[in-house]
């Protein structure tokens, strides 16, 4: 079953009425289930394409659709509660709310949704990540790994459909880095998750179901690790 579909995405800036090209003609899908890694170099599009597939960024030119639903000409209005429903997003900078705990932070999504079990469903989750007692600590208060171990259980506490990570081990030491792929490749399994992951990881992107390689902002092979 695909869970996602790029069709034909284009994405331009202009900068002093110059028009650049950042993404090229970009078709992609993915089946439910599937952990797929975006690969490629610094500047490549990787971010750009994962921004526009998450609904974080528009297109130029193209659609985007997931689950079904076609996210492309969505008000933001419209975009907003969809974005929390049906994505999960990790992001290499964590983007922890300072003024709220671990707790509250995982907690934030789901009250949006007047989730009642908004509560216990954060302490499950900080269970599955070894940081329940850590529930009442800042992120400065926290180190980057356990930050960014706060930051997937947030991209996870609606059970979104399809959740994409950008660079999640970027700014993490190699044994923080190790920690956070093992994590988030046993939540993929345990609750048969999709992937979608932005790395220039080789070793990461050898565990993935299938790599996507980008170069200039446009899709110049694949391969699937292991095959």
């Amino acid at each position: 079953m695909t869970i996602l579909v790029c069709d034909k995405v284009e994405k331009d800036y202009t900068l002093d009425s110059r028009r650049i090209r950042v993404l090229g003609t970009v078709d992609l899908t993915v089946a439910k289930g599937e952990f797929v890694v975006i690969a490629g170099s610094s500047g490549s599009g990787k971010t750009t394409l994962l921004s526009i597939l998450s609904g974080l960024d528009r297109p130029s030119s193209g659609r985007v659709v997931i689950a079904g639903k076609d996210i492309t000409d969505l008000s933001e209005d419209q975009l907003a509660p969809l974005r929390n429903t049906l994505t999960g997003f990790v992001f290499q900078g964590f983007h922890l709310i300072p003024s709220l705990n671990a707790l509250e932070n995982i907690m934030f999504p789901a009250e949006l949704n007047h989730d009642p079990a908004a509560r216990s469903k954060a302490l499950d989750l900080l269970e599955q990540v070894g940081l329940r007692h850590r529930q009442t600590s800042f992120p400065e208060q926290l180190s980057g790994g356990e930050q960014q171990r706060v930051a997937i259980c947030r991209a996870l506490i609606n059970d979104p459909a399809i959740v994409f990570a950008d660079e999640p081990t970027g700014n993490l030491d190699s044994e923080n880095s190790r920690v956070i792929v093992d994590l988030l490749l046993s939540l993929h399994r345990q609750r048969r998750m999709t992937l979608v992951m932005a790395t220039h990881s080789r070793s990461l992107a050898g565990r993935a179901d299938r790599i996507i390689r980008i170069h200039d902002g446009q899709i110049v092979g694949e391969e699937r690790p292991g095959a």
